[in-house]
C-alpha cells in the first residue's frame, strides 16, 4: 500500500478579508510590530501565491496577527495523480487539450534560390 502524497490550499487571501484586511500592505505594520521586516513585494506574493519555504516566524506572526489556528491558513489535501493532470505545452504554458488541438502547421520547404 502507498502512502498518499499530500498538498495543501493556503488560505491567508481569505482570513486577511474574514479579518477586514483587504489590501496586502495591511500586514506589513503588525508585521514591524513583531520584528519582522518584508518588502510590500514579498508580502504580496505571501498573499496571493502560495508559498513553498515558510519561516516559523512568519508564519507565528500571521496567526498572531489574524488570530487564527494553522487549520484556518493552512487546509492539507490530496496531491491528484499526475496522470489526471493535462499536459502543459513546454513554452505557452497553457495545456494541450485548449490549445489548437489537432491542428499544427504544414513543414517548411526550402529550396534554392535562382539567381
Amino acid at each position: 500500500m502507498m502512502a498518499a502524497k499530500l498538498d495543501y490550499h493556503w488560505h491567508l487571501r481569505k482570513v486577511m478579508a474574514d479579518r477586514g484586511m483587504f489590501s496586502t500592505t495591511d500586514l506589513l505594520p503588525p508585521l514591524k510590530e513583531r520584528g519582522i521586516t518584508l518588502s510590500s513585494s514579498q508580502v504580496y506574493r505571501l498573499v496571493v501565491e502560495r508559498p513553498e519555504r515558510l519561516s516559523l516566524k512568519i508564519l507565528m506572526a500571521l496567526l498572531d496577527i489574524l488570530d487564527c489556528t494553522m487549520d484556518d491558513l493552512i487546509e492539507p489535501i490530496a496531491a491528484a495523480n499526475s496522470a489526471t493532470r493535462p499536459k502543459k505545452a513546454a513554452a505557452g504554458g497553457t495545456s494541450i487539450s485548449e490549445g489548437v488541438g489537432d491542428l499544427r502547421p504544414r513543414r517548411a520547404r526550402i529550396s534554392g534560390v535562382d539567381r
